[in-house]
């Protein structure tokens, strides 16, 4: 069988495996099994619980189910409330003050969870109720939150981060530097639109109350005294501390990135002990439960994806489709582009994982031959990611919020979320047009690396 007849055969049967909804894993692993079986030598299956081990015995995958407990620790408390209140308290003054806080508790709690639907869980639980109370539209409540969800892969500790590093082979401490200024871009893109939104639903609430004394909580205002503010300070403070204690234990040289993840699971767990009192195994057990749970399944899904890669990789498909990429001779910013559709368009079906392990073998290669930073490349990538959290067909934050909010239409959702899907591709050009937005924070840090654009 010519290369391109088996490279053509493989795809249809990933995809043919994909849509008969067989659960990710399984049909990774099953199409690796079947052209193991088919096109390898026969002790070839023999090997499969080897050769999966061996692809996934790296330190820096020990840091997932670490960092996941301590996610878990902090999700399964009230964190996330109690920092989206006390956001609120701070931020209430400001135009849009309470859409602000929200964007601000996503971040925050994405950074101490890394989670995007615990995130959405967390704070939307609150969010989304308090700001309907306050005569917000259901869309916009909705899509705000879903949209700060999505920071939890881009700000560190982020999981996926940590399988790009592995499978670009790539510093995943520079990766996390790297994911801190485009962090930060799209919380001030998400914050300038709540200030945008918040006035433009004033107006026409104003217009309303005018024209038929038609009466908004819009445009109500409520007022905290400086003792109601610092009252909320004592709950939230110890996390923020974690959440920089963490950071300066990573980049300080202080320890490794698994001995991180480590060391923030046993504070996240100390410190809900102390401040909500979670010390007791009723209480305990949901916390280890949850972290069982999602580990398992994010590690079977990483393992069977591996085996997926390196199937794809014996069999030299990966290798002469990125041979074949590289000698197509598209401009550097085409090929960019052609890569990053091709993310979206997987983002409808699969999640960041599979895309990641997936692709990287493919598109990595022609990618550094153009002369890219895999590091910047990997920030793009996880932004792009991103927006198939909160964009159809598949969207997991728009059913999270769905779970939540179960009253808002689901068509109110996905349009709320919708501008905010325009601001990722925003901060996608604005990074593109200027790296360093990217790029100067790991290498002030880390210093620069040589011959990287």
């Amino acid at each position: 069988m010519s290369m391109l007849a088996l490279g053509l055969l493989f795809g249809a049967v990933t995809l043919l495996i994909m849509f008969s909804g067989a659960p990710i894993a399984f049909a990774l692993g099953s199409v690796g099994v079947i052209f193991m079986y088919g096109f390898m030598p026969e002790s070839a299956l023999d090997t499969v619980a080897q050769n999966v081990y061996e692809e996934m015995a790296s330190i820096t995958l020990l840091s997932i189910p670490l960092f996941i407990l301590k996610g878990a620790a902090i999700g399964k408390s009230r964190a996330g409330q109690d920092l989206y209140a006390a956001l609120h308290v701070w931020m209430n003054k400001l135009p849009g003050g309470l859409g602000i806080a929200n964007v601000f508790a996503c971040a925050l709690f994405a950074a101490m969870a890394g989670s995007s639907p615990a995130t959405c869980s967390a704070i939307g639980s609150s969010g989304i109720p308090e700001m309907r109370k306050r005569g917000y539209s259901p869309g916009f409540a909705a899509g705000i939150i879903a949209a700060g969800g999505t920071l939890g892969i881009l700000l560190p500790p982020s999981i996926t981060m940590i399988l790009y590093a592995v499978a670009a082979e790539q510093s995943l401490g520079r990766l996390f530097l790297a994911g801190v200024g485009p962090g930060l871009l799209l919380v001030s893109l998400f914050a300038t639109y709540a200030v945008f939104n918040y006035q433009r639903e004033y107006r026409q609430a104003q217009k309303a109350w005018d024209a038929n004394g038609v009466p908004s909580a819009l445009l109500n205002h409520d007022h905290f005294t400086l003792r109601e503010k610092l009252e909320m300070l004592p709950r939230v403070v110890p996390f923020v501390v974690l959440l920089i204690g963490v950071m300066v234990a990573l980049y300080g040289g202080i320890a490794t990135p698994s001995e991180t993840a480590g060391l923030g699971a046993i504070l996240a767990l100390a410190l809900i002990a102390v401040v909500y009192r979670v010390w007791r195994l009723r209480d305990i057990t949901p916390i280890l439960a949850a972290t069982l749970k999602e580990s398992t399944m994010l590690m079977f899904i990483i393992g069977m994806s591996l085996l997926f890669s390196y199937v794809m990789s014996y069999l030299h498909i990966s290798q002469e489709t990125a041979a074949w990429i590289v000698a197509m001779n598209f401009s550097k910013w085409v090929l960019l582009a052609l890569v990053l559709l091709l993310v979206i368009v997987l983002g409808f079906f699969l999640p960041p994982v599979s895309i990641i392990l997936m692709l990287a073998p493919i598109v990595l290669p022609p990618l550094k031959a153009a002369g890219f930073d895999l590091i910047w490349f990997g920030v793009l990538m996880t932004i792009v990611m991103e927006t198939g959290l909160i964009h159809p067909p598949v969207g997991l934050n728009i059913f999270v919020i769905k779970n939540i909010a179960p009253d808002i239409p689901l068509r109110d959702i996905i349009w709320g979320v919708m501008p905010f899907v325009g601001l990722m591709l925003l901060s996608v050009l604005l990074i593109c047009l200027f790296p360093s937005i990217s790029t100067a924070l790991p290498d002030a840090i880390m210093g620069a690396v040589p011959g990287a654009q």
